[in-house]
């Protein structure tokens, strides 16, 4: 194959992907190349990172080390870089089967938990005799138990929730991400982060010279 300094190869690293345990991964998955068409193939081809039991369910993946694996299959190929200057491969593992026990001990907690929360908090601003004033503002007469208005709030209360998080069991309501899709998000991102950061560290503590 010839070789030109002129030659350049394109390449963004994805951010995170999922793998198999013990897979080989190839620079195709992990990265978006483009290429002059005789390098493409093998570039593609290129493994980048022979995954080991040992390596745990997270490794990091980084530019450099990508850069000298094709340097040294093509020294004077130019490489530009775009993006991320690494990426997290995520190991699946077998999915274990839900505990239905634990699943609805779980459930009962949240349920008795909101409820009390739900509860509290309208004891602490009077909600009871709120609604007393409101329905009497509205009809004239004073009522000790106005149940047709508490009956509509705790409906109106249900759907409020449920635009809110914008779910309905599994029917979304747009495509707009919820409150809690949100919030996992951030979770997901500070995870990501905070592993590259450890990997990064255990790579620096490896190369320290020993005494």
């Amino acid at each position: 194959m010839n070789q030109t300094t002129a030659a350049c190869l394109y390449i963004r690293l994805r951010r995170r992907v999922r793998v198999s345990p013990n897979e080989t991964v190839k620079l195709d998955k992990i990265a978006q190349l483009i290429v002059e068409p005789a390098y493409e193939a093998a570039l593609k081809d290129l493994t980048v990172v022979r995954l080991q039991t040992k390596d745990g369910n997270r490794v990091l993946v980084d530019m450099l080390s990508i850069v000298a694996k094709i340097k040294n299959l093509y020294p004077h190929l130019q490489i530009e870089h775009f993006g991320e200057p690494h990426t997290l491969l995520e190991v699946q593992t077998a999915a274990r089967k839900p505990n239905l026990l634990f699943l609805a001990a779980v459930w009962i907690l949240l349920f008795i938990g909101s409820g009390l929360t739900i509860m509290n908090f309208h004891a602490d601003v009077s909600m009871v005799e709120v609604h007393r004033r409101v329905y009497e503002l509205l009809t004239g007469n004073r009522s000790e138990h106005p149940f047709l208005l508490q009956l509509t709030y705790s409906i109106g209360l249900g759907i409020g929730m449920s635009v809110f998080f914008n779910h309905f069991f599994k029917k979304k309501f747009n495509e707009e991400p919820s409150p809690l899709e949100v919030e996992m998000f951030t979770y997901q991102e500070n995870i990501d982060r905070y592993t590259i950061a450890e990997e990064y560290l255990t790579l620096a503590d490896e190369k320290k010279p020993t005494s």
